[in-house]
């Protein structure tokens, strides 16, 4: 699963908040789908730009990631790339297209676990609460310095 940090958590809030605000959205449009959206945001690319890319070599989401070489050079795999760095496995970018991370819809209650991966209100479901889980992870990962409760005195 994705590295917890900071700058992939906002990353991901922000595309389901303009998701969620209505922005353009095309589950069949490589710059507009789960994943397009998220390189729309990682990328600063646009939507047009990140499915031209895509549409020099051929596939969808799972078959450009299937296919990503990070020495090809081609632009797709370089918007892919760009994507690792920020956080994100290859696993992580086919389990969003789909919407099929178990850890992520394991926090949902059993009876809204069924996402559909072409439908928006889920996509933003889906982004809000990876979100959240990799902001618990990165939370749990944090060690606060252990104070000594002798020494602590408060200022007057």
């Amino acid at each position: 699963m994705a590295r917890p940090n900071p700058e992939l958590i906002a990353a991901l809030r922000r595309t389901a908040r303009k998701l969620q605000e209505g922005a353009p959205y095309e589950w069949g449009h490589m710059g507009g789908c789960n994943c397009g959206n998220l390189a729309q945001e990682l990328t600063k690319l646009t939507k047009a730009q990140i499915h031209a890319y895509a549409m020099q070599r051929y596939g969808d989401w799972n078959e450009q990631v299937a296919d990503y070489c990070p020495t090809s050079y081609m632009p797709i795999d370089l918007v892919i790339s760009e994507m690792l760095q920020a956080g994100l496995a290859i696993e992580d970018l086919k389990n969003l297209e789909k919407l099929t991370d178990r850890r992520v819809l394991a926090r949902f209650p059993i009876e809204k676990r069924y996402l559909r991966h072409n439908h928006r209100d889920d996509v933003v479901a889906y982004l809000t609460e990876w979100a959240a889980l990799l902001e618990d992870e990165l939370l749990a990962n944090i060690e606060l310095p252990k104070f000594d409760d002798v020494a602590w005195q408060p200022v007057r």
